[in-house]
């Protein structure tokens, strides 16, 4: 993950092709399939969201272990995500790319068909171990095959709108074919894309690897692994059965711990998982910032979301589908439109005020209650989802541009794993904040109905103020005369 991606292809020809510096019919092919895969694994963080209520029914999965349908992919997707994406430097990342693409669509077929919780949940586990070797190693790919400038921030916009509308998208998939079929078909299109990218990435591919560092940074891995899995283990054990547990304390504080000790390891290291020179750089470490805001907090939504729809506003998940399906588009619309408008006023510009359309569109959901018109969703919504993806190529371009070629792969690694973290963690956190208030209010008295929508208003109004102040401290230090 930390390897000068871009320079690979120059110092070591043999190992990649040329890098593109114009669409011509191979570039595009090779686009199209990053992006396959790019949208495979957005797709999967939300077509099973809106099933869930059919899928604790179908598979007697109570309503408080239904987040782990979402937890059990989240953790090894962004627990070991570094890791996976540094053996891929090391052994090929089309190898480990490969590899994933294999290990997801099989764990696809395994949800699909699973029998009991236990199954369902080992095949959405296996997904999101997949999943953490396919999402960087993806990104290294695609870095070196597109030159840097107006081609890499295209390629990169595009792949990035695309994962980022993968979410809409999905459930609305999600919420036909559940209502139509069954939450089983939810596994088809994955399966298909899957198989797609296995034959086509040997076809268009070449290997990529970084033949000047051959070392794991094994001390690296084992405190970054071992503090997402603990920090991720914490928010979810909160979320379900409440703060006062003894080993969500524990496991929470071990786990900063544990990343408190990774960055140490990653300053002293001579082979760094995550090199940190890179982030003295204002650009950098503020267009991560705006990237972990941007995704943290549209996960959280689009999850929380679809449930207050069904089982607060008691829409089926054909029309709770429907209403996000829409969202999708106006997320393909967003991210064709947000490159333009990088050209046009500057991508730390493009990423501030998406970030402000995402909090007002935030604000008005976190407003609404039982009854509320669903025109009033689609509109707030369409305000949401149309800063997010300006939010999200933006973050994109602000993050991995206008560097050296020996710092473009520190920078691109980076992006990756803001992205996969703030994914990983966002729905953790918001649900629980939504749990500790519903659980508060239930034991006030107020009716499980009138606790649910509390626990909803407090998630949505704690989204939307992380985005208000997160956004005007990153306006602050991107926007000043003379940030770099």
């Amino acid at each position: 993950m930390t390897e000068t991606l871009a320079a690979d292809a120059t110092r070591n020809p043999a190992s990649v092709s040329a890098p593109a510096d114009t669409f011509n019919t191979r570039a595009n092919l090779v686009l199209l399939v990053l992006c396959a895969a790019n949208f495979l694994v957005g797709i999967d963080f939300s077509i099973l969201n809106i099933a869930l209520p059919a899928i604790g029914s179908d598979l007697h999965l109570g309503e408080a272990n239904l987040q782990w349908v979402a937890t059990a992919f989240a953790l090894p997707s962004g627990g070991l995500l570094l890791l996976l994406g540094r053996t891929g430097d090391l052994v090929g990342r089309r190898r480990v790319f490969l590899a994933g693409i294999a290990l997801f669509t099989a764990a696809s077929a395994l949800t699909m068909v699973a029998w009991d919780p236990a199954a369902l949940l080992a095949g959405r586990a296996l997904q999101g171990l997949g999943a953490a070797g396919v999402v960087p190693t993806g990104m290294a790919l695609l870095t070196t095959s597109f030159a840097e400038g107006h081609a890499r921030d295209r390629a990169l916009g595009i792949a990035g709108s695309l994962m980022a509308s993968g979410f809409t998208v999905g459930t609305l998939l999600g919420g036909v074919l559940t209502d139509l079929l069954n939450w089983r078909f939810t596994m088809v299109l994955p399966i298909v894309l899957g198989v797609f990218v296995l034959i086509a990435t040997p076809l268009l591919i070449g290997e990529s690897r970084n033949q000047y560092h051959s070392r794991l940074d094994v001390p690296g891995a084992v405190t970054v692994t071992g503090g997402l899995l603990a920090l991720i283990y914490a928010l979810t054990t909160a979320a379900q059965q409440g703060w006062g547990r003894p080993d969500v304390l524990s496991t929470l504080i071990g786990g900063v711990l544990l990343l408190g000790a990774f960055v140490a390891v990653e300053a002293r290291s001579a082979h760094p998982l995550v090199s940190l020179k890179v982030l003295r750089r204002r650009t950098v470490a503020l267009g991560n910032v705006g990237g972990l805001l941007a995704f943290a907090t549209g996960s959280a939504i689009v999850f929380i979301g679809m449930l207050f729809l069904q089982q607060v506003n008691g829409l089926s998940p054909l029309r709770s589908g429907l209403v996000f399906g829409w969202l999708g588009v106006v997320a393909v619309i967003s991210g064709n439109v947000a490159p333009r408008m990088i050209g046009r006023y500057g991508s730390r510009s493009v990423l501030v005020v998406g970030l402000l359309a995402q909090a007002l569109g935030s604000v008005v959901i976190a407003t609404m209650t039982r009854g509320d018109s669903v025109l009033v969703l689609l509109l707030a919504g369409s305000v949401w989802v149309y800063g997010n993806l300006h939010a999200v190529v933006g973050y994109n371009v602000t993050a991995t541009s206008g560097l050296p070629d020996e710092e473009q792969g520190l920078a691109t690694g980076l992006a990756t794993t803001t992205q996969q973290v703030a994914l990983t963690v966002g729905i953790p956190i918001m649900s629980a904040v939504a749990s500790t208030r519903e659980k508060g209010l239930l034991r006030s008295g107020r009716s499980a109905a009138d606790a649910l929508v509390g626990g909803f208003h407090l998630a949505m109004w704690t989204d939307s103020a992380i985005l208000l102040v997160g956004t005007a401290l990153l306006a602050a230090g991107l926007l000043r005369r003379g940030a770099r």
